[in-house]
Formats: C-alpha cells, structure tokens, sequence
C-alpha cells in the first residue's frame, strides 16, 4: 500500500515523500482511514513503528480546513490537544507535527517543564491551532488563563500506558473535564493494561481498537542476550564491552539519576566519551546532551527510564541495560529504542544474580528464554543459578520463603505430644522477726518493781501537756529573767 491510497491531501503527501517515506506502517494503514472518518481509536503497536505518524497526519488533514493566515489570535484558537508522559517526547512528536504539516499553514506549539513559562505564554495568547504537552505544565497554563479549550476538536493521548506509570492520571482527568464533550479522542500506547482499559471506557466513545502487534511483544528485528556477572565487576564489563567491540552509539539504562551521572563519570576516567540524562537535567543540558548523542559528539548516553519513551533516533544499533527495570514492561520501551523502522539492532543485560527474579518476570512477559553468554573474565557469582529458584518473588515483590514447621511437629500429631508434668511450687515460709530479750515474763501478771529500801518505786508523772516553749519578749513571750548576780 502507499500513502496516495489512504486519501490524504496533496500537501500531507508532499511533506511525507520529502521525508523519505513511500509505503506506510501497519499502524498507520490501518489508523489513518478509521481518524480520517472522525472515530475515536485506541491504538496499540510496540515502539517504533510509526504510530507518531499514524495520528499526526490524519489530524492535520481535519484541522487543514481551519487554516489561516490573518495574525487574529481569534482566528488560531485551539482545536487539537496532544498529550504526552515527557518532555522528550513532546518534542518529539511536535517535530513530527512541524514535518508533516509544514505546506498547511496550521499554527504549532510545545509546552512543557523545565523552562521559562513566558515565550510559551506569548505564543499561547497569539493563538495557535495544534497544542502539543506534557499534563503538568498545560494546568499551569490553565491556572494562568492563558489557554482555552473552548474550540478543542481533537484530544490525542501518547504513550497512555506511561502516564499511568508516572502518576499523571490525575491531572489527564482534570483535563478532559475542561474538554468539550462532542470531540474526536484517540489513545496510543505501545502496551494495554486493566488499567489503561478502563481509562479508555471513560474517555472514549464506541472507539475501533486496533492493535497491530500482541501485547508487549518485541521487534523480531532486536538481537538479545545477557551478560551474567558479579554486581560489583559490572562496571568493569561495560567499559570492557565498550572498549571491545565496534559500538559507534549505545544506549545504557540504569535505574536511579545518581547512577546514570556517577556512570557516566565512570566511563569518561575510563576514555570512554560519555554523557548521562536524567530527570535532574535542566531542559537545555537535557537537549544538548541528547544532540551530542545524534550527532557522534558523545558515543555513549546513559540514561534513565525518562528518556525510554522520548529518545527518537532513526539508527541507534545498541542499546544496553546496565540495570534491569523494576516493572518487566519497561524492558520493551527500552529495547523499542533501537530495531526501528525494520532496521536490525542489539540489545544487551548485565544481570547479577540479585536481579534474576526480574529477568524471570521479564521473560515470562515476553514469552520467550533470552540467550545467556559469559565473558571470560567476568564471571558471575556462584549464588547466580541458583538465585533463580531462591529469590522467587511474590506478587509484592518480596520473596516467598517456604513454610517451615517445626521439628517436633513433624514427628508426631500435636495431641499425642508428651506434657511435661506440673510440679507444685514449694512454699517457702517467711522468716520470723527477731524480738529482744525481755527482763519479765510476760505471761505472768504484772509486779511493780521494789526499790532499795523496800518500797515499790513510784513512776514519774506523765503531764497530759507539752512543755512550753520560750518565746521571745518582743513577740509576747515570757519575761526575761533576772540575770544571776552571785548572790
């Protein structure tokens, strides 16, 4: 099939043939006619297959009507909204917009993070036609009142799948009820998910689905395999790698923003040139070092999973996963960065034997073993194979140790267990004060005692008051006595 037979206008077909394409993709043959007709569509193919062009040239075509050259903002409000998870990927796709609408004078502008809000504020208010977003920085246009979605025709969600990943699903929802209810939604992700279903029910009317690959499925174009060995030699190995053989431009994914720049750090002591992106970037360094990747300035980007859906680069040949993702499906948007547009590509793991539970989820998700190869030199832990059937992970994501009961338990039934007999506490009696020695008997009754001269002594006198104290005169007490004169 070629692009003249899908319907589309003289002008869209120029743009195409001059970017060097003739035949379109399986997603765009079978997406372009059912956008052209006005349905909503959700829309699955994995990464790299041209899904880009799939909605961007069918929504130029329905907007062209609208096209005009006066510099009335009134005349340019917005009629199409692309959402996007990244910023990369915003730039991406209005790259996408700005090649294929350039003979159709329809107004174009990226929003996103990272910069100053004021040129995009400035464009904003002069009008344009096709806004291209990331969820975040479009509410703080919102808030600012500097956007109006009054005219919105057309609602595109890209890669639907990673902005559930991200948490932007409730900023998307806050979106749509500022949306006009009579418009064309389209939804294009490279995986389906429950949730990403559901998602699709709420926003989506009666929408064709279609889904030109299984679910998480990988490039037949992709070579795979993984390196075993030791956590700590990981390192070592890339460089090795790197050094070893013919990688003119290589991809590597690690997990964290503190790993990508103390990697690529690593690799340019070891003479390697490299450059990290990651999330912590400012806009400008992101782009520069994304241009010096392009461009052969920089042989190695080492990356986080930001830049998974967002890197776009016709011919990347290698692309190595340092660390291995925490969710299996992120392995595919890793790998779709490479082995696009039918060209052959080479993907490589470096797996420890910690990450051996994730190398079976990743498996299992792709329904497929990877090739295993050791490098001499690197090899890996001998706690590796056997990692596999030791960290087996649980739904939670924590292993599952086996239930172990206890020894006793085995031998017998719990009834027929011998009690130990109970013995009775020994009582132990308190100990008797010791009384002092008395000079009578008390139990005989009671004599008076006999004085010397045969007389029974008399007890004192017990006074039933207590002695006076001396007060001092000045207080009203007693006189003072007369001082003794020797007399």
């Amino acid at each position: 099939m070629k692009f003249e037979e899908l319907g589309l206008l003289p002008e869209l077909l120029k743009a195409v043939a001059e970017a060097g394409y003739t035949e379109p993709t399986p997603i765009q043959a079978q997406a372009i006619p059912v956008v052209l007709e006005g349905k909503d569509v959700m829309g699955g193919a994995q990464t790299g297959t041209g899904k880009t062009a799939g909605f961007v040239l069918p929504l130029l075509q329905r907007l062209a009507r609208h096209a005009s050259t006066s510099p009335s903002p009134a005349r340019h409000p917005v009629r199409a909204l692309i959402l996007t998870p990244t910023r990369e990927l915003a730039m991406q796709v209005h790259e996408s917009v700005q090649t294929y609408g350039k003979y159709v004078p329809l107004r174009d502008l990226v929003v996103y993070g990272g910069v100053d809000i004021k040129p995009q504020t400035e464009a904003l208010r002069k009008g344009v036609e096709i806004v291209v977003a990331t969820p975040g920085r479009l509410l703080d246009h919102v808030e600012q009142k500097s956007v109006s979605f009054n005219f919105v025709e057309v609602l595109v969600l890209d890669e639907a799948d990673r902005m559930l990943d991200m948490g932007f699903i409730p900023d998307i929802k806050r979106i749509l009820a500022m949306l006009p209810k009579e418009r064309q939604s389209l939804l294009f992700s490279a995986t389906f998910s429950e949730e990403i279903k559901r998602l699709a029910d709420s926003m989506l009317r009666q929408p064709v689905l279609i889904e030109v690959a299984r679910r998480n499925a990988l490039t037949d174009t992709v070579t795979h395999r993984i390196h075993p060995v030791a956590q700590d030699d990981k390192r070592a190995l890339l460089a090795h790698l790197l050094k070893r053989g013919d990688l003119s431009q290589v991809l590597v994914f690690v997990g964290t923003k503190f790993g990508a720049s103390r990697l690529a750090h690593y690799l340019e002591r070891q003479g390697i040139d490299a450059t990290a992106i990651h999330g912590d970037k400012s806009q400008q360094q992101r782009t520069e070092a994304l241009e010096a990747f392009k461009s052969g300035k920089v042989r190695v980007l080492v990356a986080t999973d930001v830049a998974a859906r967002g890197l776009d680069i016709d011919d990347l040949p290698h692309v190595i996963n340092y660390e291995l993702p925490h969710v299996p499906e992120d392995y595919v948007h890793r790998i779709g960065r490479t082995g696009r547009a039918g060209r052959s590509g080479d993907a490589t793991s470096l797996v420890c034997a910690e990450e051996r539970g994730k190398l079976a989820e990743i498996e299992k998700l792709i329904k497929r073993p990877i090739e295993q190869v050791t490098i001499e030199g690197f090899e890996p832990d001998s706690e590796f194979h056997g990692a596999a059937e030791k960290g087996r992970r649980g739904r939670g994501g924590r292993k599952e140790e086996p239930r172990r009961e206890k020894e006793s338990s085995r031998r017998e039934p719990r009834e027929k267990r011998e009690r130990p007999e109970r013995r009775e506490p020994r009582r132990v009696e308190p100990a008797q004060p010791k009384l002092p020695k008395l000079d009578f008997d008390p139990s005989q009754p009671y004599e008076p005692k006999v004085s010397a001269g045969g007389t029974a002594a008399a007890e004192p006198k017990r006074s039933s008051h207590r002695p006076k104290r001396p007060v001092p005169a000045l207080l009203g007490g007693l006189p003072k006595t007369e001082p003794e004169t020797g007399k």
